[in-house]
């Protein structure tokens, strides 16, 4: 389980460090920059599979991503007594991601790329990376740093191994280093971030993949754009939890039957619903009802993750339909770490009433993404890998 998830200047983010648990909400008004932790914890994912640089890269590069502020924010200017004033750089460009648990951690620090003749100046360069043991970076502790193009590894007896000239200013080590021999723990942490599964915004209009009928294979993960919904779902009433989802459908939709149709091969989704005369097709279904199912489908799945990350799933919802997908993330929660990123409150206070939950309010105070009631002290320990 992730215990810390760290971030500095990545858009409003200029300094947070998450505390995470097993079940946590992540809320605020519109622009307190719930979205950039969504992000940030997308290009830490992104790391894994060498897609973090692109993905900053698609961004407009570091100078649309990093934070606009300024390097330092001084007590008379948040007191109000003086305005925010722009400061010479005193430090490189540096953008930093990184996450611990218990028993592993790992920081990348992301920065300018060096001059020269190429057309991709978008793509920023990996400075340093590190992977080490326990929840706390230490010189000690690491197991595996890259500066630039130059990495080391620990083996099983603790000799240090260099690696000179692999690396490219774009590739990641948990993309290029990973080696069930040489480098064990960094295979193990590639592999386990890039099971990280993220949910956002899944389509349920007209044209959206999960209305039409496809051909069905056993689908023990959604897709992300839920086109295998009907797979997915047959999936789980085969070789998962069955009477879950039974009990899913009927508290959202009493007395309602979920059917799936195999007709040559193509899967055919329909909701029997008391007193209709005959069921509705997923094109007949509305955006709140297939939504509901798409959720049901992800959070039911046979293959659960070790971290999934919801991004505001009351999205087309009624909100009596909001205690249904609480439990269903209550659920889940008890075999998946699970991270909502949500501004309903409605949804915020059914899954409190449904489960143990770490709420985290964010505020923007001069611009900067803060958490309520978070103070120096509150802060999980955290040290970033020097350059």
């Amino acid at each position: 389980m992730l215990t810390t998830v760290a971030v500095e200047n990545y858009r409003s983010l200029r300094r947070l460090i998450v505390p995470l648990r097993q079940l946590n909400v992540v809320t605020g008004h519109n622009g307190s920059g719930k979205s950039n932790v969504y992000r940030a914890l997308r290009l830490l994912a992104d790391s894994a599979s060498n897609g973090a640089v692109a993905a900053l890269a698609r961004e407009g590069g570091l100078s649309s991503t990093m934070w606009a502020g300024p390097a330092v924010i001084g007590k008379s200017v948040r007191r109000g007594e003086h305005r925010v004033q722009g400061t010479v750089r005193k430090e490189s460009v540096s953008l930093k991601l990184g996450f611990a648990g218990d028993d592993f951690g790992y920081a990348m620090d992301l920065g300018l790329p060096s001059e020269g003749n190429t057309a991709f100046g978008l793509d920023p360069e990996v400075k340093v990376e590190a992977l080490w043991v326990g929840p706390v970076f230490r010189k000690a502790t690491v197991i595996a740093q890259r500066g630039g193009p130059t990495a080391w590894v620990c083996d099983a007896d603790g000799e240090r191994h260099v690696i000179a000239d692999v690396l490219r200013s774009f590739d990641s080590m948990l993309s290029e280093l990973a080696d069930p021999v040489r480098a064990p723990e960094l295979m193990q942490m590639r592999e386990r971030t890039r099971g990280w599964r993220f949910y956002d915004h899944l389509r349920t209009d007209a044209d959206a993949p999960a209305r039409q009928n496809r051909i069905g294979t056993r689908t023990t993960v959604l897709g992300h754009d839920g086109a295998d919904l009907a797979a997915a779902l047959q999936t789980i009433t085969e070789i998962g939890d069955a009477a879950a989802l039974s009990e899913a459908i009927d508290r959202a939709f009493e007395g309602s039957r979920l059917k799936i149709r195999n007709v040559d091969g193509r899967f055919d989704l329909s909701l029997h619903q008391p007193g209709m005369l005959r069921p509705l097709g997923a094109a007949e279904l509305s955006d709140g009802t297939l939504r509901y199912l798409l959720w049901t489908a992800a959070l039911l799945s046979p293959r659960p993750p070790q971290l999934l990350v919801l991004n505001e799933p009351e999205t087309s919802l009624h909100p009596e339909l909001l205690p249904a997908l609480a439990s269903l993330i209550a659920s889940a929660a008890e075999r998946s770490q699970i991270v909502v990123v949500t501004h309903s409150e409605s949804l915020v206070a059914a899954l409190e009433r449904a489960a143990d939950v770490h709420t985290m309010r964010l505020t923007k105070e001069l611009g900067e993404t803060r958490i309520v009631g978070q103070g120096l002290l509150d802060e999980p320990p955290w040290h970033w890998p020097p350059r």
